[in-house]
């Protein structure tokens, strides 16, 4: 009796240890890519999950719409997700917590270096386009009343309604510092809405105001106008791949895969392929394979 005990003990040990090494082994072999819980995000996740399937031997699993920045940084410290796409600007503030900066190269190289001193996680260069906070009018009152800039806007919003992202609401970034910096008082407090909802509660006029994002595909087919922030409050907003280092140290050849993402999407690019899903309904990873094919990245 004990010596068949201590033989299914031993094979009770054997299976369990085999099944680590077997879950460690697919770990090893397997990246995760995140992304932020828009249509913009998921489609930056499929073209960086789809390039990393063509250019290594890695399986690649998707794990999108991950809410805003901060859990997405959460899940990346914690091993959940080994790569995703943030906005240079975005880090800097939401995330270091550090002064609003308008200099490019400038708040790109805080962020790098911040990121490796502080989380261990390095941040890769730009895919080329700046996606940054757009403040939105309906294009009948930008022209009824003349409005170009923020600073036109101003004086009129004591008798408008806005309407932002819960995001945009709390960052330092955001409506805050964005309302003191021009002045802007609304005839009540803004309404937070789903950033899917935002130009269709403009163009409704539920609201008169919204901040959206400047590669938004509704932008480009709907009578919508972009105030100019002319007074350069926002930082810039690059895109970029942050990787875990440890990532990067087991499949070096990551590195040179993202590499050749870099400076591939314009502006125009994206806001074509953000309307695609969003205007058109078509799915992210369509889209996404279309791109990387006419770059030549597939």
């Amino acid at each position: 009796m004990n010596f068949t005990r201590a033989r299914l003990a031993a094979a009770a040990i054997f299976l369990f240890a085999a099944l680590l090494i077997g879950c460690s082994a697919r770990r090893d072999n397997t990246i995760v890519v995140g992304s932020k819980n828009f249509p913009e995000q998921a489609l930056l996740g499929e073209i960086l999950a789809q390039h990393l399937e063509a250019r290594t031997h890695l399986r690649v699993e998707r794990r999108f719409y991950l809410a805003g920045s901060y859990i997405c940084q959460q899940a990346l410290l914690a091993g959940r997700i080994d790569t995703y796409v943030e906005y240079t600007g975005t880090a800097l503030t939401a995330i270091l917590h550090d002064p609003i900066e308008a200099d490019p190269s400038a708040v790109f190289q805080k962020v790098q270096e911040e990121y490796r001193k502080r989380f261990a996680l390095d941040v890769l260069p730009s895919l080329g386009f700046n996606n940054t906070f757009a403040i939105v009018v309906r294009g009948e009152d930008a022209r009824r009343l003349h409005l170009a800039s923020l600073t036109d806007a101003a004086p009129y919003t004591r008798g408008w309604r806005a309407g932002f992202g819960y995001e945009f609401m709390e960052r330092p970034d955001g409506y805050p510092g964005l309302a003191r910096a021009y002045g802007l008082k609304f005839s009540a407090q803004p309404r937070i809405l789903d950033l899917g909802l935002l130009y269709r509660a403009l163009l409704d006029k539920q609201v008169d105001l919204v901040a959206g994002n400047s590669t938004d595909g509704l932008l480009a087919a709907r009578d919508l106008v972009i105030l100019a922030d002319d007074k350069h409050y926002f930082p810039p907003y690059e895109a970029v791949p942050i990787v875990r280092e440890d990532t990067l140290a087991r499949h070096p050849e990551l590195r040179a895969a993202i590499a050749e993402l870099a400076g591939k999407i314009s502006d125009a690019q994206m806001q074509k392929m953000n309307y695609a899903v969003a205007g058109e309904g078509r799915d992210a990873s369509d889209v996404a394979r279309e791109f990387l094919h006419s770059q030549g990245l597939d």
